[in-house]
């Protein structure tokens, strides 16, 4: 297949090599360091074991340029889609499908949801319907990110745990143009089910998102130290609780107890969430995405979200002065 991973980071850039290496024509639109990377030696994937397996890739910050695919990979960050979104439509043919790779809520949520929201615009992640309006939905198909990597170096991806991907069609068929997905991402190694309810699965993921990311963004903690730590063990089941409410009243299922999904969490161990690297790298946060949408769930389906509310407003403030000052935040050992 001919596949163009946008915004090839540290997932994306999972996703690139795995696929390049299983015989795929995959192509990269990236920028800056990351870019110049990858054109003088191609993505490089280190792995937890310190193994590198390295991937020749046509690399561009143009996407114009590369041309109609099989398959787009949107695996920027969500709040990255909306200032490109009206480029994607140069990468697709008559049968192109984009698989939508971010965290947080998806702008596609409520097409082909069937509940009483129907259509309803996700204004924190499709502001102003820039993304509907430049992509059709009946193209795209719903992922489930589960790997935890990060960018150990321009081109180099450290990938730290994880190789589940799930998939969904947005009403839950199981249709040739997935199956045949999945099949490729599993010949390259990567646990691919397909799912029936992918909002459903979204949403466990999401549950620790937006808890565990605005936390550790505060706290500068990795994952096992908020779960260990009593306290924000309690404010993230708090902030879980009221999501929770949320997503049933929007029909979900929530298949994993709180606890289990916290206990999971912890179990990643000592890693940075996404937010707190995003947070010591000065990029801007996706706080809209993985706490702004749930806020505005909340208010569709008047539901309270009293918590949520209380550490988006703490984490939007920290967002808003370091982007105020274009600086990063990250703590030091101290001279002594």
């Amino acid at each position: 297949m001919k596949i163009c991973v946008v915004g090839a980071g540290a997932i994306g850039g999972l996703l690139a090599v795995r696929l390049a290496q299983g015989g795929h024509e995959v192509s990269v639109v990236v920028r800056g360091a990351n870019l110049d990377a990858v054109r003088r030696h191609g993505m490089v994937l280190r792995q937890a074991d310190g193994s590198e397996s390295r991937a020749a890739l046509r690399a561009s910050d143009n996407i114009a340029e590369l041309g109609p695919q099989d398959v787009v990979v949107l695996a920027m960050k969500a709040h990255q889609l909306a200032p490109v979104a009206a480029q994607i439509p140069a990468l697709l043919g008559p049968d192109t499908i984009i698989v939508t790779a971010q965290n947080g809520v998806p702008w596609w949520y409520f097409h082909k949801h069937g509940g009483p929201h129907e259509g309803q615009r996700v204004e924190a992640v499709d502001p102003g319907g820039v993304v509907s309006t430049a992509l059709d939905v009946e193209r795209v198909i719903g992922c489930i990110v589960y790997p935890a990597c990060e960018m150990a170096a321009p081109g180099v991806v450290r990938h730290i745990e994880g190789n589940r991907f799930s998939l969904g069609e947005l009403d839950g068929q199981s249709t040739p143009r997935i199956q045949a997905l999945a099949e490729a991402m599993r010949a390259v190694g990567f646990k691919t089910p397909i799912s029936a309810d992918i909002r459903s699965e979204l949403w466990v993921k999401l549950w620790g998102n937006l808890s565990f990311n605005p936390i550790s963004a505060l706290s500068h903690a990795t994952l096992a130290d908020i779960c260990a730590y009593a306290p924000t063990r309690a404010l993230a089941a708090d902030m879980m609780r009221e999501a929770q409410r949320v997503g049933e009243q929007l029909g979900v299922v929530f298949k994993v107890s709180l606890e289990r999904r916290i206990d999971g969490a912890a179990a990643v161990g000592q890693h940075k969430t996404s937010m707190l690297q995003d947070l010591e790298a000065g990029r801007p946060m996706e706080l809209a995405a993985l706490v702004g949408s749930v806020l505005e769930m909340g208010r569709l389906t008047d539901t309270p979200t009293p918590t949520i509310a209380a550490v988006h407003a703490l984490a939007a403030l920290l967002a808003q002065s370091v982007q105020g000052q274009h600086g990063s935040l990250r703590i030091a050992p101290a001279d002594r």
